[in-house]
């Protein structure tokens, strides 16, 4: 059932256009910022490009579209999660979900599913991009691998909070603007905090978990942490929603 909610979910993503157009300028966006990363790489790399010298193309371009994708997911997710739960308060149709034969938690599972499901489409293309580097020069999977999970983790927990946000009011703008606003917050602990590395706030940072990732290491604590994250506001989601159903 959590599968057909989220096959629902996704539908719905493709039938409105904003989906489309955030589709089309997250892609115009990366597709742009892959060209100049090459262009940047062949400026600074025109005295050291023979085949045997090549080796730091993948971090060189792929820093910097993973870099800027983190980023402008800031901004996407909250406009694609904003109405998730919202309109569906707004549209006074809650009390139909509440209805239907599917528990709060495969209802509020399934449309996070559908919402990361379309967000993976946008990091398999940044991955499939970053991957024709292979026809000039030899690149490292691993790195683009390690780079993708983190940005699949980072936009879950982006996902996520943002459902919750969107369980809290009708109106699905107020939703956005509290979700980029919390996240804006949580990705700049780390410069606030950036002199004291064993402060919990600043460990919170999802920018700090996420650098890893950009560097090509995959460290579980950093895995284990965006796991927590989701799981706790998608568990946060299901209580709101329940109190709303005992309340009538």
């Amino acid at each position: 059932m959590i599968i057909n909610v989220a096959r629902k979910e996704l539908k719905s993503v493709f039938a409105s256009p904003m989906g489309w157009v955030i589709l089309s300028l997250l892609m115009f966006a990366f597709g742009t910022q892959y060209l100049n990363g090459v262009n940047d790489y062949f400026a600074v790399m025109s005295g050291a490009m023979r085949p045997a010298e090549r080796t730091g193309v993948t971090q060189f371009v792929g820093q910097s579209v993973y870099g800027l994708a983190s980023f402008i997911m800031l901004f996407a997710v909250p406009l694609l999660s904003m109405r998730l739960i919202s309109e569906e308060r707004r549209s006074q149709t809650l009390p139909f979900l509440f209805s239907a034969p599917l528990s709060l938690t495969e209802i509020v599972v399934g449309k996070f599913l559908g919402l990361v499901a379309f967000l993976s489409i946008l990091i398999v293309f940044i991955g499939a991009m970053l991957s024709t580097l292979n026809i000039w020069s030899d690149i490292d999977f691993g790195f683009l691998i390690a780079n993708s999970l983190g940005l699949l983790l980072m936009v879950a927990s982006f996902s996520a909070l943002g459902i919750y946000f969107s369980s809290l009011t009708q109106q699905p703008v107020i939703a956005a603007i509290l979700t980029f606003i919390a996240l804006f917050a949580l990705m700049m602990l780390d410069r606030f905090f950036a002199g004291d590395p064993a402060n919990i706030l600043g460990s919170l940072s999802l920018t700090r978990h996420f650098q890893s990732f950009n560097s090509g290491l995959i460290d579980t604590a950093d895995i284990a942490y965006f796991i927590l994250f989701a799981v706790t506001f998608l568990t946060l989601t299901v209580r709101r929603l329940d109190a709303d159903r005992l309340r009538g």
